[in-house]
């Protein structure tokens, strides 16, 4: 039984751009050369804060946690399945979806209730079967950075690539963001790709942006690789189910099984062999849990996936890679991305593929004040940017399926991310 001083008596959202090694495209845009993320702060009657996170920002999503205020305050953030219905109740959704700012507030309520008991959130969740995360490089076609280095486009800049983050982290498993260029050229960056790094696993995600025919025959020309699974080739269940009945490959997916409904409907009728579970479109680390526990009881894969996460977030990744028996596949993350991060001591470290399970109490991650305000800051000076846009293409927007690819042959950096980076300020890299 909580007492008063242990209930919540404040919520802050703070939002922050932090920079990115070099732009990344996808089959829906780009990254412009940095993420924008919202920082959410619960805190109790104590002075204990929890922390969370979610992908966006500015006022209006400053405002979207600053308005669930009056539904906090004097909650005891112990009592996180009356959170789901307080906050995301199912039956509203239809009008006031916040399956986000659900899971940015659960995080923030099981790292106070971990950092009040003097417990890592694994062990307020069944307790962890492993001590470390293995995860894949996530490789993206990219513009060159700021200093005009970091580019990917051709076969050969992606495997130096590849092998460069290989020699870093100790990647054994690396997947390919894909869907930019036109699918044949991604084929032979592909395939080159598995040439330059035998023995390891590979994967390919276009996320949805091929025709169901198409992907039929991509996935034919590479059933001869070390694939751990084709992710989203195509868009929707029966498109997936399509593709699957016409391919040995283990299909997952990320876009097309998000909830408890879509996975029901994916037992009964599979589509999709690989669950991706990610922790901010699912809801939280406990309804990753639950999803998982489903997958077991019916055989189908799970590993854990990357919605473009500063340390927060990585940190309930590694607290659910954890705690899943069943997790045998290596999990994303976009983190190595990054040039920076928000939490004290800086950037989460790999070794050998992997990064350590935090033991500290609640989450195991701190904020660093210092970082928050820094890229708050930038972030004011800056602004966002648009995810749907390609900079290299500015009349460009994309198409289910895919009709228009982006010129393999187009190299440098385009005027509109010039503009952005010519804004950035000179202080910083």
């Amino acid at each position: 039984m909580s007492n008063n001083n242990s209930r919540i008596v404040d919520i802050r959202a703070t939002t922050v751009t932090v920079p990115l090694q070099a732009p990344l495209r996808h089959s829906n845009g780009a990254h412009w050369g940095r993420f924008v993320r919202t920082v959410v702060e619960v805190e109790t009657g104590d002075g204990l804060v929890g922390l969370g996170e979610l992908g966006g920002g500015g006022a209006s999503a400053e405002e979207a946690i600053r308005s669930l205020k009056p539904y906090l305050v004097g909650h005891d953030p112990a009592r996180t399945e009356a959170l789901r219905f307080m906050i995301a109740n199912p039956t509203a959704s239809l009008y006031n979806n916040r399956t986000q700012l659900l899971a940015a507030l659960e995080f923030a309520c099981l790292d106070l209730v971990g950092k009040r008991a003097g417990l890592p959130v694994h062990d307020l969740l069944g307790g962890k079967v492993r001590d470390e995360v293995e995860f894949a490089s996530y490789l993206f076609f990219r513009y060159p950075g700021r200093d005009g280095a970091g580019e990917v486009r051709t076969p050969e800049q992606l495997v130096e690539h590849a092998l460069e983050l290989k020699r870093l982290n100790g990647f054994r498993v690396h997947k390919l963001k894909s869907g930019v260029f036109p699918t044949a050229y991604e084929l032979e960056c592909y395939r080159q790709l598995a040439a330059a790094l035998p023995g390891d696993k590979l994967r390919f995600d276009p996320n949805g942006a091929l025709g169901v025919e198409e992907s039929i025959a991509f996935a034919a020309a590479i059933e001869d690789l070390d694939n751990d699974y084709l992710e989203d080739p195509t868009w929707g269940l029966n498109g997936m189910r399509r593709v699957r009945q016409n391919t040995r490959i283990p299909l997952a997916t990320n876009t097309v099984v998000v909830n408890f409904e879509q996975l029901a409907a994916n037992v009964l009728d599979p589509a999709v062999d690989v669950i991706l579970l990610d922790t901010t479109f699912w809801g939280g680390i406990r309804p990753c849990i639950k999803a998982a526990g489903v997958c077991e009881t019916f055989q189908l894969g799970i590993a854990v996936h990357s919605s473009g996460e500063l340390g927060i977030q990585l940190a309930t990744m590694l607290h659910l890679g954890a705690v899943l028996p069943n997790l045998n596949l290596a999990a994303d993350a976009h983190y190595h991305h990054l040039a920076d991060d928000v939490i004290v001591g800086g950037k989460l470290r790999y070794s050998g593929g992997k990064i350590a399970v935090p033991s500290g109490p609640g989450l195991g991650v701190e904020l660093d004040r210092d970082k928050l305000a820094e890229y708050a800051e930038l972030y004011r000076e800056l602004g966002g940017y648009p995810y749907d846009r390609d900079p290299g293409r500015p009349d460009w927007y994309p198409l289910l399926p895919n009709t228009d690819f982006a010129d393999p042959d187009a190299a440098g950096v385009p005027p509109a991310l010039q503009a952005a980076y010519d804004s950035y300020p000179n202080a910083r890299n």
